[in-house]
């Protein structure tokens, strides 16, 4: 305990810059896997193609080598100075984002047919009949495995601690020069990542017991 009172300053700044990663890119990725996944079933070929593309491209990539060109690769091109924080955050919400892609295409599999087709007949379009219709039904039915990407998501930020974006993965290392033992700063780091995994899942369920009936 002494190890976490005596470093709390430490412990607070690098778990509030991970839950700023969180959920900046997590809501950056639910735009982003939204659009791409309506993409992937769309009826024009071309936005299929480009859906399909992006997804296989970016989720075949590790994250680590996606961080690595933001960090390095993206200032030679010289598009404009950003932190290396907001860099992390256009990483983690590129590679998310596809991950959420998949999971609501296979929501919009457990849509009955016969909903899309009731929503042309009264002379809907492919949007309004996604946003209105599609969406709303496949979002109930995906609540459980889109829970888990954003878990995936939030224990993915610590790998921008290995390029210079100051979070909890950054902890031990900081800790380490103050002389504090490697293995209590780890555990201390697991346990708070372990609470607040626990807060999603309550989270998660409650989402389910709220939307259960709607669908």
């Amino acid at each position: 305990m002494d190890v976490l009172l005596n470093n709390l300053d430490i412990f607070v700044e690098g778990f509030k810059n991970t839950i700023i990663l969180f959920v900046v890119s997590a809501v950056l990725a639910l735009v982003l896997g939204t659009i791409v996944g309506a993409m992937r079933v769309s009826p024009v070929p071309v936005m299929r193609a480009v859906g399909t593309f992006y997804v296989n491209l970016v989720r075949n990539t590790p994250l680590t080598l996606l961080m690595f060109f933001f960090a390095f690769g993206y200032p030679k091109l010289q598009l404009g100075n950003l932190s290396f924080t907001t860099l992390a955050i256009i990483a983690l919400s590129l590679y998310t984002a596809t991950y959420v892609a998949e999971v609501l295409r296979s929501g919009f599999n457990t849509v009955p047919v016969g909903q899309a087709e009731a929503a042309r007949a009264i002379g809907l379009s492919f949007g309004p009949t996604m946003s209105l219709v599609i969406l709303p039904q496949a979002f109930r039915a995906v609540i459980p495995p889109m829970m888990s990407v954003f878990i995936a998501l939030l224990k993915n930020t610590t790998v921008a601690a290995g390029f210079s974006v100051a979070e909890a993965g950054t902890i031990r290392s900081y800790l380490a020069e103050r002389g504090e033992p490697a293995i209590i700063v780890l555990l201390w780091v697991a346990a708070i990542f372990i609470v607040l995994v626990s807060i999603l899942s309550v989270i998660q369920r409650r989402l389910e017991v709220r939307w259960r009936v709607a669908r």
